[in-house]
């Protein structure tokens, strides 16, 4: 049997507007688009962009701001049968103008004061052809106004286009630790299973009524929690300003009675940690989603004892978009009691399977650490154009995360650490992960960042850079260690900084820090 055709996952945004018309899909502000508003203007754009040529297989590079048209933008290409391909806002032209190459977009909408970005990207991809400009075009440009208006006024029903499973929708470029960003190809079929599986396991009950609070980039994780809020038709509520405001965000909270909310680990520590935690009302909050690493577990105590047991964490890769474990609220306790999986990052997704695997493919017995691998109908179909790195990813039957840990008996899962994050130091593997969770029970210690160097006697030994909320000597670091790990994994020296450089996700990101430690000569 072939491959049979499959919903385009467009077709989620026209069902929900057909059912809940009049009920609103988008806040910001006071601005309130209804779903049959924001189906009109996405059908109305898409239509604009039919008329010029752009359709099924075709790549939409897309550089901005969290805003509406880029909200929109995710549905015109899924509509179209094209592939959306946003950006990381906080990039470079230069790793613009790779992606926009790399992609092979035809078209490319940007953000007010991003024209650059453009010249970069124009400059070294002969295969672009329309620039749509969100604020003002510059000249031989399009407005995205402009094409809305057109679009508009031809008043055709818009049908979107034909699909198959493996037809790709989303271009999801992950961050590599060495070379390029490669681009995970995320499919209609893929995609369906995602959406369904996110609200079985993620955030079951989830309705129309239901109020989604976005606090990170719609490029990549929020861009997926937003799809699936969508597929029930509940708001996605963004907040008037580009950078986290606590307060703001809490009074959002208050204001619309949020109940679901997707971030990572440092996002939820800035929330809870923030006094205006305090200072509004979140007793409408039941899902506080936090992935993209796991959470440390003196941050995880705080926000359960701030917010209740709404913590729900998920275990995932962009390559399986989300889709490997999860931790729901009841297994998540700020007391380290009987049956909490203290440590553990969830058990395996509905109709997802996790194994632990050793280099030669075999299946490792519980306890016992070794490559985690995963297979299941979220995996997606592999990297855009990289055979390399496909053949790499993909062994065995599996595909390999490049995360390493172990499964216990119950089929919980414990990560470890990144394979590139292990060091050797005498001979001995030493994580990183558990050295980090160790130091941050120190209460003067806030955030840590724990990494492998050469070491002359040693092979390599270990660098804590810390960020402190006291005053807490060397001497007192290690005093504190001393009980809960061995001297062995003991870093060889600490590292006093400010703060720590940040993804536009919120995640600490070792290789800059590697970098600024190179660069400041701060390790001998």
């Amino acid at each position: 049997m072939g491959i049979k055709n499959v919903m385009n996952l467009g077709e989620l945004l026209e069902q929900v507007a057909r059912r809940l018309p009049d009920e609103p899909g988008f806040i910001r502000g006071n601005d309130h688009v209804s779903w049959r508003q924001l189906l009109e203007r996405v059908d109305a754009v898409a239509t604009a962009l039919r008329a010029r040529g752009i359709g099924k297989g075709d790549k939409l590079l897309v550089h901005s701001r969290n805003n509406l048209p880029l909200f929109e933008s995710a549905w015109v290409a899924f509509r179209l049968g094209a592939v959306w391909v946003p950006t990381n806002v906080r990039i470079t032209p230069p790793e613009a103008a790779y992606l926009g190459s790399s992609s092979g977009a035809v078209a490319m909408l940007y953000d007010e004061g991003f024209g650059h970005y453009v010249d970069a990207v124009k400059a070294v991809s002969p295969a672009l052809q329309h620039v749509i400009a969100i604020g003002q075009p510059r000249e031989g440009e399009l407005s995205y106004s402009g094409l809305l208006d057109e679009g508009l006024q031809t008043r055709n029903s818009f049908q979107p286009a034909e699909v198959d499973y493996d037809d790709p929708l989303w271009f999801f470029y992950t961050s590599g630790t060495t070379g390029h960003p490669k681009a995970g190809v995320l499919t209609h079929g893929q995609m369906a299973f995602v959406i369904t599986n996110h609200i079985a396991d993620l955030m079951p009950g989830l309705t129309h009524r239901s109020r989604s609070l976005v606090v990170a980039p719609l490029s990549h994780g929020a861009g997926i929690h937003a799809l699936i809020n969508a597929a029930r038709g509940a708001a996605s509520i963004l907040p008037a300003g580009d950078k986290l405001d606590c307060d703001e965000a809490w009074r959002l909270v208050q204001e619309h009675k949020v109940d679901n909310m997707f971030t990572v680990p440092t996002i939820v520590k800035m929330l809870t940690e923030n006094e205006a935690v305090d200072k509004y009302d979140h007793s409408s909050l039941r899902y506080v989603i936090y992935a993209g690493a796991p959470m440390y577990r003196a941050d995880q105590q705080h926000a359960l004892r701030k917010l209740g047991k709404v913590l729900v964490q998920y275990y995932g890769l962009g390559e399986v978009t989300g889709n490997i474990t999860v931790l729901p609220p009841e297994l998540h306790d700020a007391e380290d009691g009987p049956g909490m999986k203290v440590g553990s990052c969830g058990y395996p997704r509905t109709g997802m399977q996790v194994g632990i695997l050793d280099e030669d493919g075999n299946r490792l017995p519980a306890g016992v650490d070794g490559d985690i691998c995963v297979r299941g109908p979220a995996v997606f179909s592999g990297y855009n154009d990289n055979p390399e790195a496909n053949a790499k990813s993909f062994k065995h039957g599996w595909f390999n995360t490049g995360d390493l840990g172990h499964l216990d008996e119950e089929g919980f899962l414990f990560i470890t650490g990144r394979a590139s994050d292990m060091y050797i130091s005498g001979g001995s593997n030493v994580y990183p992960r558990e050295i980090e969770e160790a130091l941050l029970l120190h209460p003067a210690v806030s955030e840590v960042a724990v990494l492998g160097v050469p070491d002359p006697k040693w092979g390599e030994c270990g660098v804590a850079v810390i960020v402190t909320n006291g005053d807490v000597s060397d001497d007192e670091l290690f005093a504190h260690l001393e009980p809960r790990i061995g001297r062995y994994k003991w870093p060889k020296c600490f590292v006093r900084w400010s703060e720590m450089p940040k993804s536009a996700y919120g995640k600490i990101v070792k290789k800059q820090i590697r970098a600024l430690l190179e660069e400041r000569k701060e390790v001998a």
